[in-house]
C-alpha cells in the first residue's frame, strides 16, 4: 500500500472518500467496560453507524492478551445487534500486519472494531504498517472505525502508552507514543473517571498545550464525525467526556523536577453528558438548539389557561366541587368546538 503523506493523505493519491465523493466514516471512541447485557447502546451505534442489516465487520483483537474467546464475545454480540458479517482480523506482529489477507479483510469491511488491551502492543504493531494504512483509508472512505480502551486511545494523533493514576498533574506521570492520527491534535484517554486519570491527562495537556484532552468514562463514546470541514464529537453512553483545552495554560512543566506537582493555571474544562456536541476544531460547545412541537405547545397553553381558570374558581370559595366540574366539562367542550 502507498505510504502516507503527513496530511494522512497517500502520495499522489486522493483519498478513498473523495475519489468516491464520498465522506469519511464515523469515528467512536469508548471509554472501556461498554454494556454487553443490557440495553448495549454503545455497541448498537456503532453497528447502527456501521450499516446495521448490511453492516460487515472486522475485529481487531491485537490489543488484547485474550484468545480467540475475546472474537467470538464481540461476533455474537454484533450478530445479535444485527450486523450481517463479522470476521476477525488480528496481526501480532509488524510482519503479519503486512499480510493481504488480513489487509483485504479491512478493506471490505463497513465498520472496523478494535477491542481493548494493551495500547502500545496495538499501536507497535499496527503503526505504518499495510495495516494501519488500511485502517487509515477504510475511514477515508466511510467505513466506521471504532475501538474500546485501548482501541479508543489510538484513534487520536498522540496516545497514552501507559501511566499511574490520580488527580493532581505530576512531571513524568505517563509518556506519549504515537497513535493512528484518526481524530488530530489530540491525545484521548479511557476507563476516565472510573480510574481516575483527571491527573496524568493534565500533565499531557500542560506539557503538550497544543494537544486538546479527552478523557472518556467507561460505557461512553465519543462520536466523531466530519461536518463542514471540521471534526464534531458527539456524546453517548451512561457516563461523560471531559475534554481539557490548555491553549491559554500557564504551566511549569519545562521546569518541574522528577515528579514534582505542576502547575496547570487558565485551563478550559469541559464535561460533556450524553447528548452534548463539541466541535474538535474550534474547540468550542456545539449549541443545542430544541425544535418545539407546535402540537405540545398548544397542549400546554390550553392546560394552563385550565388550571388557570380552576384556581380563581376555587379562590371565589363559594362554589361546589359539582358546579366546578360542570364548568370544566363546558368549557372543553368549547375548545373542541
Amino acid at each position: 500500500m502507498p505510504n502516507a503523506s503527513a496530511d494522512g493523505e497517500p502520495d499522489g493519491h486522493p483519498s478513498a472518500a473523495s475519489a468516491h465523493g464520498g465522506a469519511a466514516g464515523a469515528l467512536l471512541a469508548i471509554g472501556g467496560a461498554e454494556d454487553k447485557l443490557g440495553k448495549r447502546s454503545v455497541l448498537r451505534s456503532f453497528v447502527e453507524l456501521a450499516g446495521g442489516p448490511n453492516a460487515r465487520i472486522a475485529v481487531v483483537p491485537t490489543a488484547s492478551s485474550l484468545g480467540s474467546e475475546i472474537v467470538e464475545v464481540y461476533d455474537a454480540l454484533f450478530r445479535k445487534l444485527g450486523a450481517h458479517d463479522v470476521v476477525a482480523a488480528r496481526p501480532e506482529s509488524r510482519e503479519e500486519a503486512g499480510d493481504p489477507d488480513l489487509v483485504r479483510r479491512l478493506d471490505e469491511a463497513t465498520g472496523i472494531f478494535m477491542t481493548g488491551g494493551n495500547q502500545l502492543k496495538l499501536a507497535a504493531v499496527v503503526n505504518g504498517t499495510p495495516f494501519g494504512e488500511a485502517i487509515l483509508a477504510a475511514h477515508r472512505r466511510g467505513a466506521t472505525v471504532a475501538g474500546t480502551s485501548a482501541g479508543a486511545s489510538i484513534q487520536s494523533s498522540h496516545m497514552v502508552a501507559f501511566g499511574s493514576g490520580g488527580a493532581t498533574p505530576k512531571q513524568r506521570m505517563t509518556q506519549l507514543a504515537a497513535g493512528l492520527g484518526l481524530v488530530q491534535n489530540c491525545v484521548i484517554d479511557q476507563h476516565f473517571d472510573q480510574r481516575n486519570r483527571y491527573g496524568r491527562l493534565l500533565m499531557i495537556v500542560a506539557q503538550s498545550p497544543s494537544l486538546l484532552g479527552i478523557g472518556i468514562d467507561e460505557d461512553t463514546a465519543a462520536i466523531v464525525t466530519d461536518e463542514d470541514g471540521a471534526q464534531v464529537m458527539t456524546v453517548a453512553g451512561r457516563g461523560a467526556v471531559t475534554v481539557f483545552d490548555g491553549r491559554n495554560i500557564v504551566s511549569n512543566a519545562h521546569e518541574a523536577r522528577h515528579t514534582a506537582p505542576l502547575l496547570a493555571s487558565g485551563v478550559v474544562l469541559h464535561v460533556l453528558p450524553a447528548g452534548s456536541a463539541f466541535n474538535l476544531s474550534a474547540r468550542a460547545l456545539v449549541t443545542q438548539r430544541t425544535v418545539a412541537d407546535v402540537a405540545a405547545a398548544h397542549e400546554l397553553a390550553l392546560a394552563g389557561e385550565d388550571l388557570g381558570r380552576l384556581a380563581r374558581d376555587i379562590a371565589a370559595g363559594d362554589i361546589s366541587p359539582s358546579e366546578l366540574r360542570r364548568r370544566r366539562a363546558r368549557r372543553h367542550e368549547g375548545d373542541r368546538a
